[in-house]
This record gives structure tokens, C-alpha cells and sequence, in this order.
């Protein structure tokens, strides 16, 4: 391998899996005989730690809560990870890179492990609505700033 192609920017996935997962229905079986439709809540968390020179785990946790007015139908909660290889890339383009592609990679597989658990639990299938990490990554970003001049 010659010098300059080792020095070109890498970035890859080296394995994506379920790191927790879980699912608590504390009503039932009574939540099955509800007939209103219930309020979805849905909170998302990630976080990214170095294992190895150039590896990353990156984790998205996402949570999940149905409820009615007097009770919660159902909580699910998964923590989709996966490692990434990043290599001769700025240190600054890094957190980006973190904080944006990798949950933008694993937030399909958190999607359709939460629709498998919760319609497995009885449940209609819970279809979340796409994320633009990139956004929530840039309002962090502000909100950290802010919080640094305050």
C-alpha cells in the first residue's frame, strides 16, 4: 500500500447490533381492552466512546412510550450500537462525524427493532418518523456554547 493511501480519509462499518433492548407493558393484560388510541412519546440519546486507535462504538438509544390518559400501554427502549473505523480525518470533523452519519446509520435498525418488539408485544406496530441528526447535533452544539457563556 503506498503512503498516500494510507493517509486518505477512512471511514467504515465494522458491525451494528443491539446492544439493550426492552419492553415493559405494566397494564396488561387491561391495556388490550383500551380502545383509545394512545400519545407516542419518543426520546432519543447517543453517545460515542473510542474502543481502539481508529475504532469508535457509537450508541442511539431511542425510548419509546405509549400512553393513555390514566396509564402507560407499553415503554420500549433500545440501544442500537455499532463500531466504526475513522481514520486520518481531522480531529475536528470527528465529533461530526459521531454526533451525525453514525446515528444516521443506526437509526434504521432502532426503528424496525422497536416496531418488531412492540408489535410482538400485541401492539400496532410503532412506525417512527425519520430524525435529521444533523440538526439535533447543530441545536447540542448551541445549547452547549450557550450554556458555556452563561
Amino acid at each position: 500500500m503506498s503512503e498516500q493511501q494510507e493517509l486518505q480519509p477512512a471511514f467504515s462499518i465494522e458491525k451494528i447490533y443491539v446492544k439493550d433492548i426492552s419492553l415493559e407493558v405494566p397494564n396488561a393484560p387491561q391495556v388490550f381492552l383500551e380502545q383509545a388510541q394512545p400519545e407516542i412519546d419518543m426520546q432519543l440519546a447517543s453517545g460515542a466512546q473510542q474502543i481502539d486507535e481508529g475504532f469508535f462504538e457509537v450508541t442511539l438509544t431511542v425510548t419509546v412510550t405509549a400512553k393513555l390518559p390514566e396509564k402507560t400501554m407499553f415503554l420500549c427502549e433500545v440501544a442500537q450500537a455499532g463500531i466504526f473505523q475513522i481514520r486520518n480525518v481531522p480531529a475536528e470533523d470527528i465529533d461530526p462525524i459521531l454526533g451525525v452519519a453514525c446515528p444516521n446509520i443506526l437509526f434504521p435498525y432502532a426503528r424496525e427493532a422497536i416496531s418488531s418488539v412492540v408489535s410482538r408485544a400485541g401492539f400496532p406496530p410503532v412506525l417512527l418518523a425519520p430524525i435529521n441528526f444533523e440538526a439535533l447535533y447543530m441545536q447540542q452544539r448551541a445549547q452547549q456554547a450557550e450554556a458555556g457563556n452563561a
